[in-house]
This record gives C-alpha cells, sequence and structure tokens, in this order.
C-alpha cells in the first residue's frame, strides 16, 4: 500500500552537477523514494519517455539542454510535477518556468528538510497519492494510458477490451514480475477466483499474444511462468517469438 506522502514515488533528478545529484539521491532515497539519477538531460528525457516517473527535480542551468528546454518537452508526454532546482533566483526565471509547465521552483542553496516537504506535498496533489498507480506508465515499448483508457506497442494503438486493458495494464505496471492467474483475475474482475476465474484469465492472455503479436511478432511479450502465473518480459532488444502454452500455469 502506498504511503500517503508517496514515500515509494519514483523521482527523476537532473542536475549537470554529479554532487547535486548525489546529494539529492541520498536526501531522498533516506525518505524512502525511488529515485532516478541523470546528469545528461537527453538520457533522463529518454527514461522519462520509457519508465514514467511520479516526480522530477530539474536543473535550471546545464550546457546540454537547459531545464526550461527539458521542462518543456517531458511536458509533451507526463503530466507528472516538476520542480526547477536553480541558483538563479531572479523572478524572470522562476515566472519563465512555471509559463512552461514546472510546478515549482526551489533555490540553492537549498534546506534539505524544505525540498523533501515540497515533494511531498506536490505528491499528495496528484493521482498518485490517492492510491492510483501513475497515468502513464511505459514498460517494453508498451504504452499505457490509465485515462484515456488506451494502450500503444510501439507507437500503434491496441484495440482491447475493457478486460484485456485492464490485465495488460497490471503485466505493465509491474513489468518482470510474474503475477498469478489468482490475482490478475481478483484484481481485474474483482470476483473471487476459481476454475472459471483460471480459464477467463488463460483466455484473455492469449487474446493479449495475438494483438501484440499482430503488431510486433519478432518478440515475446507476455510470458508464462510454470507453477506461479505470467509476467510482462522486460527487454529493449527484439528476440523470436516462442510457442506459448495455454495450459493454466496455477495448475502447473
Amino acid at each position: 500500500m502506498r504511503d500517503a506522502d508517496g514515500t515509494d514515488a519514483r523521482i527523476l533528478v537532473v542536475d549537470d552537477e554529479k554532487a547535486i545529484v548525489e546529494l539529492l539521491t541520498s536526501l531522498l532515497s533516506c525518505e524512502g523514494f525511488q529515485v532516478l539519477p541523470f546528469t545528461k538531460p537527453l538520457e533522463a528525457l529518454l527514461a522519462c519517455s520509457q519508465e514514467g516517473f511520479d516526480l522530477a527535480i530539474v536543473d535550471l542551468m546545464m550546457p546540454e539542454m537547459n531545464g526550461f528546454e527539458l521542462c518543456s518537452k517531458m511536458r509533451m508526454i507526463t503530466t507528472a510535477p516538476i520542480l526547477f532546482l536553480s541558483a538563479k533566483d531572479g523572478e524572470t526565471d522562476q515566472v519563465a518556468g512555471l509559463t512552461l509547465g514546472a510546478d515549482d521552483y526551489i533555490t540553492k542553496p537549498f534546506k534539505p528538510r524544505e525540498l523533501v516537504a515540497r515533494v511531498k506535498a506536490h505528491l499528495r496533489r496528484v493521482d498518485y497519492n490517492s492510491g492510483t498507480p501513475r497515468a502513464l506508465c511505459r514498460k517494453s515499448d508498451i504504452e499505457i494510458n490509465r485515462r484515456s483508457h488506451e494502450a500503444f506497442l510501439l507507437g500503434e494503438q491496441l484495440t482491447l477490451t475493457p478486460k484485456e486493458f485492464g490485465v495488460l495494464e497490471l503485466l505493465v505496471r509491474r513489468a518482470g514480475e510474474p503475477i498469478s492467474g489468482e490475482e490478475i483475475f481478483e484484481s481485474v474482475w474483482k470476483e473471487r477466483y476459481d476454475s472459471s476465474g483460471a480459464n477467463s484469465v488463460m483466455v484473455h492472455i492469449r487474446h493479449l499474444r495475438e494483438k501484440l503479436s499482430e503488431i510486433d511478432s519478432s518478440r515475446e511479450y507476455i510470458k508464462t511462468v510454470w507453477g506461479v502465473g505470467y509476467k510482462l518480459i522486460v527487454s529493449t532488444a527484439p528476440h523470436q517469438e516462442t510457442p506459448s502454452s495455454e495450459a493454466d500455469p496455477d495448475e502447473a
């Protein structure tokens, strides 16, 4: 269960000063946050588009790409809170940052307790802390948008039933982790698991595999973990799809 202040949230930290990144990583990790640290804005932008995050702390003055430009690009793919961090405390820069889509502006040198308090305050205002997962989630070339109830593979929209979307959303959100048929059924169908539930999950997994394969047949996306359940394979390298059995893994 998520804490009320979002202390298991994923925080993206971007600053060209390695010492600042290390300081923020240590500070936020001690508070229970998962930190994604970057010193290069382009690498951070790539992670933003592929993995998603719940809040970002972005330095304003960076040589490769300044914070204004990075914020503008990030706003094209996420609605997560963005906090600017800068040694410049002029009103013009603060207004420019907020106009581009930033949610807050923190000046250096910052007070650690104040920074953490602001992070938690912003997280309390978004869906994350109401127990709702991130609106956008991307794993293994699959993008899930919970608000619009849409799913995409390699940028191409998947045509899914509500239950298929629910199953895929759960697998993507917990990518790489085997999930039992029982948990999938009770999470998506909201009913008690039984033999008919096992069959329903198996059929929906088969349909998802077929629909994913229609767009990309070069690799396997959903793997059967015998005796455990199913998992979304986290991989950036394509591979040949292997035949999958229709047997219920919970009964293997």
